[in-house]
């Protein structure tokens, strides 16, 4: 039977934050050379911190192979559970700056590029305007995978990925900001803009520029399509890119699909049109993701709170964005 590791006298006097920081860069850059190198400090330095860790531990932390160094198994459960501590500790000392002055602090947020050509500099605004000081930093992430909120480094994700409830409320906590739907928009100049009803099959033989088939807006144009016993038509353009289609469209020789707050809040850029048809009624939530079992930060809380107030007032008005289009 394996020891019982000894915390007090073994790990907690002698295990310095130090130590941990030399194993996650290890850990990170797969080599001993190169965490030296990021460090600052001598390879036999690096290779001295993993020796003493290993053994107080008395497990072998790293293996050493043709691929470089890897984790094992124990690695990668102090791997884990390390970088928790050091985000929780990263924390601490963000609410110790926003206690000591409120207005100042940091936050940094992941987005769809759909959101963050819509609501998101909306959002950012209003808080700014509440709390000027505060430095918001935005990354366009990809979650296709399960959004890992500590591995991206942020502190909340906006996004319109479907499942997550389900799928990631695990490790995440999933709330519905505002629930956006998806239109059909066209050029201001085109015949179509001027139209009172349409129907979708008039619109086979159109320019259309949509994301790949397994993304939710192809999927709903798909299924109006099929509804009307016709096959998808030929999708001239494939992106994901707001600025794509939104540029597209205000040459007048496409269609696309996009959610309703992307047209509505860029109406005063971009001369298009949302058109008058039908399609399946389908929700698209805009969600917002907090990391589980973590604790925010007061600044990340205010920001949560801004967000809300913003996609309420949007909510709430959803006769005068249509009497616009």
């Amino acid at each position: 039977m394996r020891r019982k590791i000894d915390w007090e006298g073994q790990i907690g006097r002698r295990l310095r934050f130090r130590d941990l920081h030399v194993f996650f860069t290890v850990a990170n850059t797969g080599s001993m050379t190169k965490a030296a190198t990021v460090l600052g400090v001598s390879a036999p330095t690096v290779s001295e911190v993993i020796a003493d860790l290993e053994h107080a531990l008395g497990v072998r932390l790293l293996d050493r192979g043709s691929r470089g160094i890897v984790p094992t198994v124990y690695g990668d459960a102090f791997l884990k559970r390390g970088l928790a501590a050091f985000d929780e500790l990263k924390q601490g000392i963000r609410d110790i700056e926003f206690l000591a002055d409120p207005t100042v602090g940091e936050i940094r947020i992941g987005s769809d590029e759909s959101i963050m050509a819509a609501m998101l500099p909306l959002i950012i605004d209003a808080f700014q305007q509440r709390h000027p000081k505060v430095v918001v930093d935005v990354d366009d992430i990809d979650l296709r995978s399960p959004p890992k909120l500590r591995e991206f480094g942020c502190d909340l994700v906006l996004t319109r990925v479907a499942g997550l409830d389900s799928e990631f409320g695990v490790d995440l906590n999933v709330q519905t900001l505002f629930e956006d739907e998806l239109v059909v928009a066209a050029g201001l100049q085109t015949r179509w803009a001027r139209r009172r009803k349409i129907d979708i099959a008039e619109l086979a033989g159109e320019r259309w520029v949509l994301a790949g088939p397994s993304t939710w807006n192809h999927k709903i144009i798909a299924e109006a399509f099929q509804v009307r016993g016709l096959p998808m038509p030929a999708v001239s353009v494939k992106s994901l890119s707001v600025h794509i289609r939104s540029n597209l469209l205000a040459s007048g020789r496409y269609i696309t699909a996009l959610p309703h707050s992307v047209v509505y809040l860029n109406a005063d850029r971009f001369p298009l049109k949302v058109l008058p048809l039908d399609l399946p009624a389908r929700a698209w939530p805009v969600k917002l993701l907090t990391q589980k079992n973590r604790t925010l930060t007061p600044v990340v809380e205010r920001f949560i709170a801004c967000a809300f107030d913003v996609a309420n007032a949007i909510a709430t008005q959803p006769q005068a964005r249509r009497s616009q289009n």
